[in-house]
């Protein structure tokens, strides 16, 4: 049995590689090693430059992607914010409603409350000049209220 089966493929393959050359017209007074030594230059050039592309182009992506985040958790932040005011808001609204309920004169009255980021606007009705000044009152001593507008008409 043959100590070496590989040695004869090799052999082969070199001088098919030998003849190819030849055959290919182009007189190369290098030798095969010189040869294959260019051709492994080559590509080890060409792994290099392909090497140095990807790292650029990943480079591009990570700074692409950098940005998406910071886009991204600026738009939630904002996000964050609009909801913790439309939260605050509501209870600014609620607080406002249930000091308007407590006052026997303003109670039964049908009084809109909308707050915008802690401004109160009261709409509506009022018996009286004095209940009036009284709804504004009451609706600046919740906690949060920025401002009041007083919209409510004395009729009485």
């Amino acid at each position: 049995m043959n100590k070496h089966p590989h040695r004869h493929i090799k052999l082969l393959l070199t001088a098919a590689a030998m003849l190819a050359l030849t055959a290919c017209g182009k007189a190369d007074e290098r030798t095969v090693g010189q040869q294959i030594d260019s051709a492994v230059a080559k590509v080890e050039q060409k792994t290099a430059v392909a090497k140095a592309e990807i790292k650029q182009e990943m480079a591009e992506a990570k700074s692409s992607t950098d940005a998406a985040t910071d886009k991204l958790a600026s738009k939630l932040e904002s996000a964050s914010d609009k909801l913790a005011t439309s939260v605050q808001d509501a209870a600014i609204t609620t607080g406002v409603n249930a000091e308007l309920a407590k006052d026997d004169k303003l109670s039964a009255l049908k009084i809109n409350v909308d707050t915008r980021q802690g401004a109160v606007k009261l709409q509506g009705t009022a018996p009286d000049t004095l209940s009036r000044e009284r709804a504004a009152r009451l609706a600046a001593s919740v906690k949060g209220v920025v401002s009041v507008d007083n919209q409510l008409v004395v009729r009485g």
